[in-house]
């Protein structure tokens, strides 16, 4: 009898012996390429479910592969490049999709006065900022003047019933690449929560959307960079809490001509790029489209019209001003400051 309850407890010890220990959570990534960009997606995933991550990245892709078939400009089969192919004054037919994303962007335009402007693609291409990048000459003020007739967001309308979207001009281009970026962010966003994630962060180009915690509880950490033409200095940290973050600024993307520098952020109401000390502005948001385009806006309007308006708005904005000295100087609005980390 002894040898038996020995033999039984020894069998007992094996078995527990070969027992897991407590499974702990790790962050899977997974990468790729979109809207002339990269992607990113961090996730964290119990052990015992390894690569689920890396299994969705073909619907990711898929995703991203179809905003672009909607919302591009380089492609000229796009739903959005069709319209600007169009006549005027013809309802084409466009995906509720695209319809949602220019009533957000017409949002912002009514807000801030015109500052932001879909229809401000002419003037864009005119700069050489847009799918022709073969800059030859500087622009002059009668081809600004002839470009800017074709600006004005009150140009374009939507139609839900017929689902299709509408111009005044035939010559009205529409260019959504201030807040299409934003708007993958969180279609990507709204894919991985179906799929059963909770905790996880996604970007795009820079643009953040980001929900749950990290394995160590923390929320997650985005570094707002100095700006620079030297990447990876930081001014900033934010941390990412179900919310979107978006930057917008005039130091990656610009020219140099008879010494003058040139961003790529262009007034439409002006014609120009902006001519202010205003280098950089982050906007928080629920959503990662509307945090790209208020990114935009306010960058265009400036360091004291952009702020007042944030604070008019309540927005969680970060402005990064450029002094005569060569410094940096930065203000937050007051719903920007509990997202700090110290």
């Amino acid at each position: 009898m002894r040898m038996i309850i020995t033999a039984s407890l020894l069998w007992l010890a094996v078995l527990v012996g070969c027992q897991k220990a407590p499974t702990t959570p790790a962050i899977e990534t997974i990468r790729g390429e979109t809207m002339g960009t990269t992607y990113s997606v961090r996730a964290v995933i119990k052990r015992e479910l390894p690569n689920q991550l890396k299994n969705l990245q073909k619907e990711v892709d898929s995703l991203l592969a179809e905003v672009n078939r909607q919302m591009s400009t380089y492609d000229p089969q796009s739903e959005l490049s069709r319209f600007n192919q169009a006549p005027a004054e013809k309802w084409v037919p466009v995906s509720t999709e695209l319809l949602h994303i220019i009533d957000d962007a017409q949002s912002i335009s009514d807000a801030t006065k015109g500052a932001f402007d879909v229809t401000v693609g002419p003037v864009v291409n005119l700069w050489k900022f847009g799918p022709d990048k073969d800059r030859k000459h500087f622009p002059t003020d009668q081809e600004i003047a002839e470009a800017k007739k074709l600006v004005g967001y009150q140009q374009v309308k939507t139609h839900y019933e017929l689902l299709a979207v509408q111009k005044s001009q035939g010559n009205v281009y529409v260019d959504l690449s201030a807040i299409a970026k934003g708007y993958g962010v969180d279609v990507v966003f709204q894919l991985l929560k179906e799929r059963g994630l909770t905790d996880f962060m996604v970007e795009i180009g820079g643009e953040v959307r980001a929900t749950g915690l990290k394995p160590n509880g923390e929320p997650w950490q985005i570094g707002i960079e100095l700006p620079t033409e030297k990447a990876g200095e930081y001014d900033e940290i934010v941390g990412l809490h179900d919310k979107a973050l978006a930057t917008s600024g005039d130091y990656r993307n610009f020219f140099m001509h008879e010494g003058e520098r040139y961003s790529h952020t262009i007034n439409p109401l002006t014609g120009r790029p902006v001519e202010h000390d205003l280098a950089s502005v982050s906007v928080l948001h629920d959503r990662c489209a509307m945090a790209d385009g208020w990114a935009t806006a306010l960058l265009v309007l400036g360091p004291d019209a952009g702020y007042n308006l944030a604070e008019q708005q309540k927005l969680a904005a970060f402005f990064q001003i450029r002094k005569e000295d060569g410094t940096v100087e930065s203000k937050s609005t007051t719903a920007w400051q509990q997202y700090q980390l110290d």
